[in-house]
């Protein structure tokens, strides 16, 4: 650049600050007609200051502890769960501790000269009480021949497995020591977006690390873990490999959850961590001391949402609540009346806004409790007394899928439901047989002709048992259920998969014949 260049370009800054201070000067005196004035706020300050956590540290930490658990034999990586659909959604929700989380080679252990190998991974946990009760994640123990906890003051003590479950993802240990300094337990329950929370861990070894954020939101469900009755607590806060079984503590110095998952597609902190609220952890170290297992109550349904479309069909006011689409034989919920196509919107006045709300209020209730569950049927508003049974994860279990196999005996042509833009036919026995059904239950959709009813997922080989609240067994009894359907209706029909054996409402809008 050329000295006259670089004169030109320096006068030309020089010359432009004293201009843009004139025009604010002048803009003071008498606002310009082309710039709007900015008003001043009065509001007062919601947000004062930054929180200090140094106090709450040195208080807590004394309580956090290292976790090295030793396998005898190396178990398959469960670190990591792939989406449904790597497209849409490619993003890999990881569990951020787990026997695929190894030290590097030559690596020494933090705190000690020893090395990891094949069959050992490190977590954190936390002293519940001051005789050595510690808790921690299911998932870190899962499995492990010898589980070492390392104290504050750098002792290392074999830990006993008191109890263990994968569901809560939630163990109890016990070392033998007493006087141990254990960290107070707050109230999940009362925990709102916007808080600060505080979490204490080893991520990636680094033992006794301290990581600060908010509470994103709370009675999260998270789709894509084993783990539908659990509210999670969503942050920001920083969660690693390591972090796993860590408290997450509220600004009193209070353990409010317990550090489980993060969402992640690295595998490293993207912003999204779950926490398992210490309410439901605590609920379950009681019945862990006391029985070894912890035990949930079940309904005995299979929900799913309620899409705009599906309201409309149902006569509801709004999409709120859970849509029942299948009712366990002989369950809690067959016993006290409930049927395919209630939405459930309420369990002890408690509101099912989702239908993930409801298997968490279920879940922590014990066998045998009575509830009192609000349904809308048919639009109009009822409630169901069901005394909960056991949950036993067997019984609720899909049936394994089979290969299907020629009937011998040909099926019925089929019958065209032009309205609905599908044809259906008949069940022969062996398919009802292969699939579990009654006979006289169910009609198979032979052809998808509709644009609606492709637009509702519907698809060749899958069963009609219900349309509406009407049972349907027969092309017969289909095409009788269909009268008095006219363009622009909504249709519901209760469609199993033969394969997966999943059984849910679908809503199909009712068009002109194509």
């Amino acid at each position: 650049m050329t000295a006259s260049v670089r004169n030109g370009l320096l006068g030309l800054f020089i010359l432009t600050l004293p201009l843009a201070a004139c025009a604010q000067q002048e803009g003071a005196a008498a606002p310009s007609a082309g710039l709007p004035s900015i008003a001043q706020s009065s509001a007062p300050q919601i947000v004062t200051g930054l929180p200090d956590f140094t106090r709450l540290v040195e208080q807590v930490g004394p309580g956090v502890v290292n976790i090295e658990a030793t396998f005898s034999a190396p178990r398959p990586a469960r670190g990591q769960q792939q989406m449904p659909d790597a497209e849409q959604m490619p993003d890999i929700l990881r569990r951020f501790f787990g026997p695929d989380f190894q030290m590097p080679p030559g690596q020494q252990r933090p705190g000690g000269p020893r090395q990891r190998g094949p069959g050992a991974s490190m977590g954190t946990g936390f002293i519940i009480s001051p005789d050595g009760y510690v808790l921690t994640n299911h998932h870190v123990v899962d499995g492990a021949s010898e589980v070492r906890v390392t104290l504050s003051d750098r002792r290392e003590l074999v830990a006993e497995i008191v109890g263990s479950d994968q569901q809560y993802d939630v163990a109890l240990l016990k070392v033998d020591a007493s006087s141990l300094p254990s960290i107070r337990l707050g109230n999940s329950s009362s925990l709102k977006p916007g808080q600060w929370v505080v979490a204490i861990g080893s991520p990636f070894g680094f033992e006794n690390s301290v990581t600060a954020g908010i509470v994103s939101a709370t009675g999260r469900a998270n789709p894509f873990a084993d783990q539908r009755y659990v509210p999670f607590i969503q942050t920001d806060v920083a969660i690693n490999q390591g972090n796993s079984g860590g408290p997450l503590l509220n600004t009193s110095g209070e353990v409010v959850g317990i550090n489980s998952q993060i969402f992640s597609a690295s595998g490293g902190y993207m912003g999204i961590s779950f926490a398992i609220p210490i309410d439901l952890a605590m609920n379950a170290v009681e019945q862990l001391k006391a029985t070894g297992r912890v035990s949930r109550g079940q309904l005995g349904v299979e929900v799913g949402p309620v899409s705009s479309l599906q309201a409309r069909g149902l006569s509801l006011p709004d999409t709120r609540g859970a849509l029942v689409n299948n009712v366990v034989a002989d369950s809690a919920a067959a016993k006290a009346g409930l049927e395919p196509g209630d939405v459930i919107r309420s369990i002890n006045e408690a509101p099912v806004d989702v239908w993930s709300d409801l298997p968490p209020l279920i879940g922590a209730m014990a066998p045998g409790t009575r509830v009192r569950v609000g349904i809308v049927r048919e639009g109009r508003e009822r409630d169901l007394n069901v005394t909960l049974t056991m949950l036993e994860e067997d019984a609720v279990a899909a049936a394994s899928a089979r290969p299907a196999t020629p009937s011998t005996q040909a099926p019925a042509a089929p019958a065209q439901s032009r309205l609905l833009g599908i044809a259906v036919v008949e069940l022969t026995a062996a398919m009802r047989q292969q699939m579990g059904l009654a006979a006289g239950e169910g009609v198979r959709i032979a052809h998808v002709t509709g644009t609606a009813a492709r637009e509702a997922s519907l698809q060749e080989g899958l069963v009609i048992l219900r349309v509406g609240r009407t049972p349907v067994g027969s092309v017969a009894q289909f095409n009788s259920a269909l009268r008095g359907v006219s363009a622009g209706d909504v249709v519901m029909l209760l469609v199993r998969d033969p394969g997966s054996g999943a059984t849910q409402f679908v809503a199909v809008s009712a068009g002109p014949a194509e």
